[in-house]
């Protein structure tokens, strides 16, 4: 329910700047129109679901995690039963504030209105990305204009999604990725191209819009014409394709819209035409009967990357599409082959796939196998159709595994296959396209399902008495990742890419490789350098999968996608070999004329039926990099931003993809398709699981970014394609996993938590928590914001950055983190370690400038009148800060710094998308290292004044502060900081003591360093007797601690380090708690408590 709200107070009275910065009252605030927006629109906050009593429940939630952490913290370990890291648990609703001022679609956001007193997303997201669209900022020719231009070229594009769905958290990881680079390349003044596109996905769509057929009509795909199905896919394209872009803007992709591409699109598809029409012509695509992926289900071949090979322990059963009953697998069947002119001898042979034995066309037993040596020569009778089978002997087969003996099935197995070759034998084919057994099975056993054809065969093998034993055996099963189906291998006759030729004829094309390898030029470029792969630990796989790779099959028995541009000559064959004969041209005509020239008669009487198949979606996505851009057009874009300067996506993505496009991008256009490859690792979920639908924990970042109740969670599973009893599982999952739903965590905050981990490497285990964490850290900018703004004031003008001189000493460090922080991000950048540049912001936001300056200069901000100096350093603070942020936060950075004033004189950016990245160079006259090491000894000392008072626990009270050094002219270091040093130590006035003289008798003293002391004055401020009795609690818990972990005796060497680290945390703090309680009878001996007078 929408609602308006007006706060009583202005709204000035929130930005007091003696106010802590995350003192902001909890309940929601609104602005009136006549108050604070002066407009007839105002500001509105909607809140979000909660419980009744919410202020009360939010209270007493509070309290509770502060006992909880407390009872954490004196027990040295994690509670029983507390949730790990990343764990769901409850969160507290926030007021969701919107942003409600009447703006048209792409024009500029009202920034002349006062922020409002907490951090909202939704108000902080909306109406600029469409700003930033129209305003053209996203295109390379707008850089063009920059007064930071460089002149150089930055192009990437998108890993194209696929068109069935919505992207999830992995695409959001990609897009964070590659949005901050591509952010910092535009403000670093280079002219940018981030080609968006999707992927038709030809098998998925089509399994997507069959099921959509079967559920609304009843209806199948070949009850339809071709061209009628064509027409449904192509209208639910029309209907769901505008997802992914709506996903994609909700994520701030900055990408250049007018350039968008689908792989379906007219002009992708010339592209592919030609690439096919170039690459036969070029000998490196051929059509041969080979053994391919098939998926039964499916009816189709599938590529590598759509089998997905399971590991089953040993017996399992297996739910299969069109088996009504599970189905066996992990078992070992052996069956006996007799020899035939010997009735008691046998060759006994094991199958995990009984119902493949029709197809069996020999036996075969490694040469060196004693066992056999007598059989060498002789025949074998099959033990189904009593044919006789030759006994083979090959070096591949591995006698130490089961029997030793293998059977031969050269129209079912790859390895079979190759034997089969070796040895000349004829393979028979009994496994038809639809899982059926063929004719060639006989009459008992044709057409039926293969697995019910499994139980006839055993049975039948009881009868003859040949069965002989069933026993576990763990296997690998390929599965296909579309149906859930088992993968079988047929021979088909199918086009070929020759992979091997085309890596050898590109090698030789590339004069950097290194010289002696035969691998192709795949290799040879990550290995001379030409191409740089990163994480460079991919290499290994890279040169693995290419010395390894053999011939792509590129057809697939599908409607949806490119159909193959090559026509059967009908009742014509080539000559002297009686195959088929096909021909490839662009256009039928063109194949019409080709097919006159080859077989010599003329074109009218010649018929042509096209090619049915359509080509492997992985074809057209190996060609992105250069048809997105226009080839075989040359066209301007094409020349300016090909080869593209980096690729960045998936690691799973690096063979089947990124390899393909190296192959095919280095053949058809005669350059590598890009330089630098960047891989990311797999997002899993706070649990380490891989993110499914099945499971209940796939993502849609939007979901994330504006948060969902649970209910809705569990309405979206059910408008997917899960089955009953998959849609149960993953219902209960979510039900366990976000029991309160999602929270609002809004864009920059996801972004932020997924560029902070280590992407590169391990697997990114990400939580909703993170995120959330990560929504905590935009606040704190926001509240500091908030508070310079206000310490700013009407009128200020701000100082030129290469003009403005600090005017003390706590100025000159904040400026001096600054230019270092600058320093840490240009660096990460340009390696492309983000992990470096987030925790380089979070630190200095949080810890360098809400947690040390704003506290320290709130006291000199309160005079009067205002100090000319703290107010620039403060300015130069929001403004380079926010340009640091504004890659990897681009909407919270836009917001606010939008309503920072302009510098006079200056050629100000329209946007903070276009304004210039700060550099190391800009800032360096800021830099002063020195004085950062100074500051951080004050640093030190205010922690040890922190300690002091939480000790003797002075809440309210200013105590007095004495520092004193064995050594001359060290306490030097702290003159200037004596002001930040009591403001941030919350104490009274700070002084020095010179060395030698005695210490007020009763004060507090604690060192800091081995010749520093520091003195706090406690005399009139603490009830000696009243706290020593606290204290004297206090260390009876910590010793009953220490005793405890005396007497365990841990397991594991990882234990004994923690345990250790622990007895030396309580001994220490018991040495503290015993020299307080010291000073506390010291003050009872010199001054007698009330009730002793």
């Amino acid at each position: 329910m929408l609602r308006v709200w007006s706060a009583s107070p202005p709204l000035q009275t929130l930005l007091m700047p003696r106010s802590p910065l995350a003192s902001l009252p909890s309940r929601c605030w609104g602005l009136r129109p006549s108050q604070a927006l002066r407009r007839s629109h105002p500001l509105s906050t909607q809140s979000e679901p909660c419980r009744s009593s919410l202020s009360r429940r939010n209270h007493e939630a509070k309290q509770k995690r502060q006992r909880e952490k407390q009872m954490a913290l004196e027990a040295g370990i994690t509670p029983k039963g507390k949730a790990p890291a990343g764990s769901s648990r409850a969160w507290t609703p926030k007021e969701v504030v919107l942003y409600e001022v009447p703006t048209e679609p792409g024009e500029k956001k009202d920034v002349y209105r006062l922020l409002p007193p907490a951090y909202s997303p939704r108000y902080v997201e909306a109406a600029w990305y469409s700003w930033w669209v129209r305003e053209g900022f996203f295109k390379p020719e707008y850089q063009t204009r920059l007064p930071q231009a460089t002149g150089e070229m930055f192009s990437m594009c998108i890993p194209p999604p696929n068109v069935t769905g919505s992207l999830h958290i992995g695409h959001a990881l990609t897009v964070a990725i590659q949005d901050a680079l591509v952010r910092w390349h535009r403000m670093r003044g280079d002219q940018v191209l981030w080609i968006p596109g999707s992927d038709h996905a030809g098998i998925a769509t089509q399994a997507v819009v069959e099921k959509q057929l079967w559920k609304e009509r009843g209806m199948r795909r070949h009850e339809l014409s071709r061209e009628k199905f064509l027409r449904e896919v192509w209208k639910w394209k029309d209907e769901k394709g505008g997802e992914i872009s709506e996903q994609l803007q909700a994520l701030g992709a900055s990408l250049d819209w007018d350039r968008e591409c689908f792989t379906m699109d007219a002009g992708f598809s010339v592209a592919v035409t030609e690439a096919f029409v170039r690459l036969y012509e070029a000998g490196l695509l051929y059509r041969s009967q080979q053994l391919v992926n098939w998926s039964c289900t499916l009816r189709s071949a599938i590529s590598d990357i759509e089998v997905e090979s399971r590991p089953l322990p040993g017996h399992t059963e297996l739910q299969l599409p069109g088996c009504p009953t599970p189905v066996s697998f992990g078992l070992l069947v052996s069956v006996a082959f007799p020899v035939d002119g010997e009735p008691d001898a046998e060759v006994v042979v094991g199958t995990t796939r009984p119902e493949m034995l029709p197809g069996d066309v020999a036996v075969a037993v490694h040469p060196d196998d004693s066992r056999y040596t007598h059989l060498h020569g002789r025949q074998l009778r099959h033990p189904l159709t009593g044919q006789l089978l030759p006994l083979i002997t090959d070096s591949t087969v591995q006698p130490h595994v089961g029997t030793g003996a293998v059977k031969v099935t050269p129209a079912h197995s790859p390895a079979d296959a190759e034997l089969g070759a070796r040895h000349g034998l004829s393979p028979l084919s009994v496994i038809a396209e639809d899982g059926t057994m063929t004719s060639l099975c006989g009459d008992w056993l044709q057409g039926l399902h293969r697995f019910v054809a499994r139980e006839k065969i055993i049975s039948a093998l009881r009868e003859r008495g040949l069965f002989r034993g069933l026993q576990n055996h763990p296997m690998v099963l390929p599965i296909c990742s579309r149906s859930g189906d088992v993968i079988e291998y047929l021979l088909k006759s199918q086009w070929f890419v020759r992979c091997r030729e085309m890596g050898d004829r590109a090698a030789q094309m590339q004069v950097r490789c290194r010289k002696g390898s035969s691998n192709g030029l795949s290799v040879q470029a990550v290995e001379s350098g030409a191409l740089e792969l990163s994480p460079s630990f991919h290499q290994k796989n890279w040169q693995h999968w290419f010395s390894h790779i053999g011939d792509w099959c590129v057809s697939r028995q599908l409607w949806w996608g490119h159909r193959i541009p090559a026509y059967l000559v009908v009742e014509e064959h080539m000559k002297g070999d009686g195959e088929d004969c096909w021909v490839v041209g662009r256009t039928e005509t063109e194949a019409r004329k080709i097919a006159a020239e080859l077989t010599g008669r003329s074109e009218a009487e010649l018929t042509l039926q096209r090619d049915p198949d359509v080509l492997d979606t992985w074809f057209s996505s190996a060609l992105f990099p250069f048809a997105a851009l226009g080839w075989p057009q040359e066209t301007p874009d094409l020349a300016r931003f090909y080869p593209l300067s980096l690729l960045e996506t998936g690691s799973d993505l690096l063979l089947f993809w990124v390899g393909r496009m190296v192959m095919l991008g280095t053949q058809l256009t005669g350059q590598l398709p890009f330089t630098k490859v960047l891989l990311h690792s797999m997002v899993r979920d706070g649990q380490g699981r891989k993110m499914s639908k099945s499971l209940g924990n796939v993502l849609d970042p939007r979901d994330i970014i504006s948060g969902v109740e649970l209910q809705v969670l569990q309405e979206k599973l059910k408008d997917g394609n899960l089955d009953s009893t998959e849609l149960a599982i993953a219902a209960a999952a979510q039900r366990k996993d976000f029991p309160h739903g999602i929270p609002e965590c809004g864009t920059d905050a996801l972004r932020f938590a997924l560029c902070s981990h280590r992407a590169l490497g391990g697997d990114v285990h990400l939580s909703v928590s993170e995120v959330l964490s990560s929504r905590h850290f935009c606040n704190k900018i926001w509240n500091a914001l908030r508070f310079i703004l206000n310490a700013l004031g009407e009128g200020f003008v701000p100082q030129p950055a290469e003009e403005l001189s600090p005017s003390s000493p706590t100025d000159a460090w904040i400026l001096s983190r600054l230019a270092h922080t600058a320093q840490e991000c240009e660096r990460a950048f340009l390696a492309r370690e983000l992990p470096l540049i987030t925790h380089a912001l979070h630190h200095f936001w949080l810890h360098s400038l809400c947690d040390v300056y704003l506290e320290a200069v709130k006291p000199v901000l309160s005079h009067s009148p205002h100090p000319q100096g703290p107010p620039q350093v403060l300015f130069s603070c929001a403004d380079v800060g926010l340009r640091l942020l504004a890659p990897l936060m681009p909407f919270l950075a836009e917001e606010l710094w939008q309503r920072l004033p302009p510098r006079p004189g200056s050629n100000s950016a329209p946007s903070i998308s276009v304004a210039p990245y700060p550099t190391t160079h800009s800032l360096e006259h800021w830099r002063q290292p020195a004085l950062e090491q100074h500051f951080s000894q004050v640093q030190e000392a205010v922690q040890v004044l922190r300690a002091l008072r939480a000790t003797y626990q002075l809440t309210k009270a200013r105590p007095r502060v004495l520092l004193q050094s064995s050594e001359p002219g060290e306490l030097s270091l702290f003159k200037p900081f004596l002001e930040p040093l009591a403001t941030l130590g919350h104490c009274g006035a700070v002084g020095l003591l010179p060395p030698g003289v005695a210490a007020p008798s009763g004060w507090a003293q604690a060192p800091l360093s081995d010749t520093i002391q520091v003195y706090m004055e406690l005399q009139g401020l603490v009830d000696p007797q009243a706290h020593l009795a606290l204290l004297a609690a206090r260390r009876r818990k910590l010793q009953k601690q220490l005793d405890g972990l005396m007497a365990w005796t841990p397991s594991g060497g990882e234990e004994e380090t923690k345990r250790q680290q622990r007895l030396s945390s309580l001994q220490l703090e018991l040495s503290k708690l015993d020299k307080a309680a010291s000073h506390l009878r010291q003050l009872m001996d010199a001054c007698p408590s009330p009730k002793e007078l």
